[in-house]
Order: structure tokens, then sequence, then C-alpha cells
């Protein structure tokens, strides 16, 4: 252990490499800090000398965390969440904290809890930051890299991610899948859909690097069977409109299919296979549940679910 380098890092230089990591940004990082822009970058030129590393770096107008960053963010912001424990003697109080959480969902998660979320979130906290990005912007990396506290998807309960270990996944609740049309579509006005009516047409696919293949799509493929997706889109949303204006078929969450703005108007129906075991799930960092907040913000979360999937 080389404890004269050791000596030369500092938590100012860890909070700011914490930060650094977050926003990406020098202005942004000292506003935050209650420092000017000067002595942000003045750290950071100590703690590139200590590590020898240039941690970030310039690609047109934005900055780039170097891959020796990305690797240090989960353990520095660990470090950062015990030494608060370790000084703080009060219990978390939502009320006085002025933190910044920050979580992804998919779009169709959207629908169904964000803004809930958010007025149940705020109005206990109303000095936090609360930012909800859309999860096919930034994926699981986030929460790896420490720049992600929370994803909530909807998702195949075969799919979660086996190569990210430290990954923590948990129901948020159980669901069906459906199978969507127009109601203008060929099939709108059967009482039921057969798997040759199913097969007979074309769908609409989502996108989604990374989750693995859906189990039904797993089973279509053991009998020789494959669904024809001419459109692959990113979320739900757009799915649905494709639905609303062509005989595509759209199979998704009923929670969803219930729910959203998009999906009003059209045909629900029952699928004709089995289509294996789907839910919503919230999954983060095993280590951050050390962090207070953190905790505090999981519990809102999980009982937002409770009314959101009623």
């Amino acid at each position: 252990m080389e404890l004269a380098k050791l000596s030369r890092i500092s938590m100012k230089h860890l909070i700011t490499l914490h930060v650094m990591l977050d926003t990406l940004s020098v202005t942004d990082s000292a506003r935050r800090l209650c420092l000017s822009p000067s002595t942000v970058s003045k750290t950071l030129s100590q703690l590139r000398n200590s590590l020898d590393d240039e941690l970030f770096y310039r690609n047109g107008n934005k900055l780039v965390a170097t891959p020796v960053a990305r690797r240090l963010g989960p353990s520095v912001h660990q470090i950062i969440n015990d030494m608060n424990q370790m000084v703080s003697q009060e219990a978390f109080n939502p009320a006085l904290y002025e933190g910044c959480f920050s979580l992804a969902m998919r779009e169709s998660t959207f629908e169904l809890l964000a803004a809930k979320l958010t007025a149940q979130v705020l109005k206990m906290a109303p000095n936090i930051r609360l930012t909800i990005c859309a999860k096919e912007g930034i994926g699981f990396d986030g929460l790896v890299q420490g720049t992600l506290d929370f994803i909530i998807l909807p998702h195949d309960r075969s799919q979660p991610p086996i190569t990210q270990q430290d990954l923590v996944w948990e129901t948020l609740i159980d669901d069906q899948m459906v199978c969507l049309m127009s109601p203008a579509h060929p099939l709108a006005h059967q009482e039921t859909i057969t798997m040759a009516d199913y097969l007979d047409f074309s769908h609409v696919g989502i996108s989604d690097a990374d989750l693995n293949i859906p189990f039904f799509e797993m089973q279509l493929a053991q009998q020789s069977r494959q669904r024809a997706t001419p459109v692959v889109v990113p979320d739900f949303g757009s799915a649905a409109l494709m639905c609303h204006h062509s005989e595509l078929l759209f199979t998704c969450s009923r929670h969803w299919a219930n729910t959203a703005l998009q999906a009003k108007g059209l045909v629900t129906k029952a699928l004709p296979f089995d289509y294996g075991k789907v839910a919503y799930s919230l999954v983060w960092q095993r280590q951050s549940m050390n962090d207070p907040a953190l905790r505090w913000l999981y519990q809102q979360i999980v009982e937002c679910s409770l009314v959101a999937f009623e």
C-alpha cells in the first residue's frame, strides 16, 4: 500500500471527482460545490497528478470521463457515503436534504409512475434535485459507474443481465402481456386470436440492448416459429402510434395498455400462448443502500408503486 501517495488524496479531491462524474462540467460542479471554477480546476489538477491520469478530456464541446475516472466512480461514491454516515449523528431528514437523486425509466414507466413519484418526493423533500432520464439514453452502466441511483423498467423476468452481479433486482409488481391493435384491424372483432392469427400479421418490436431475448420469443423459436417485426422502436408510445395507423400488432404490458394515453382507442387481446413471467422491477447497485438518502428514496419508490400499479 502506497501510504505516501494516498496521503496526497483528500476528501476534497474525491468529492470533486464524484460531482464532476455527475455533471461533466467544471462550471456546474463549482456551482454545486459553492466554489469557484478555478478552485475546482486546481483540485482536479492535483488529483490528476496523484493518479497519473487525465480523468476528463474534451471531445468537441463536451467533457468525457476517462476509463480510470469511470472505474473509480462507484468506489468514490461509496467512500463519500461511508464518511457521511460517520460524521452525521442525526437521522436522515428529507425536509432538510439538499442532495441529488437520479433515476432512469423506460418511456412506459413514465406513464405509470414518474408523475406520482415526483409529486410525492418533492412534497417530502422540497430542496432536492431529481433527475429522471430515459433508460434508452443511459442503461445499467449508469448504475455501475455511479451516475444513476435507480432504474425502473418492465421486463421479462428471465432477462436480468447475468454479467453485472453487483446489481440488485426487486420486483415492484407482476404484470401480464397483451396484444394491441387498431380498431380497424382485421382481428379486432374476433373474441380471441389464435397463434396463426398472431403470426400472420407483422409486429412492432421494442429495442433494448441491455436485456436478453424475451421468453415468448425463445418459445416461438423452439417451435420453429417467428414473428415478422419490420419496425423496431425504442419505446411503447411510438409502437402504439404505429398501431393506430397500420395493421401492425404490438405485444406489451397490460398495465401500460390500460393507462397510457397513446394506447387509448386501441383494441386489447389476450395472447394465444404462454408468454412467461413479466414484471416491473427496480434495479440498483448493491452498495448504494448504505446511503440513508437512497434508502429513503427506495422506500418512496416502493410505496408509490403500490398506488400507481393498483
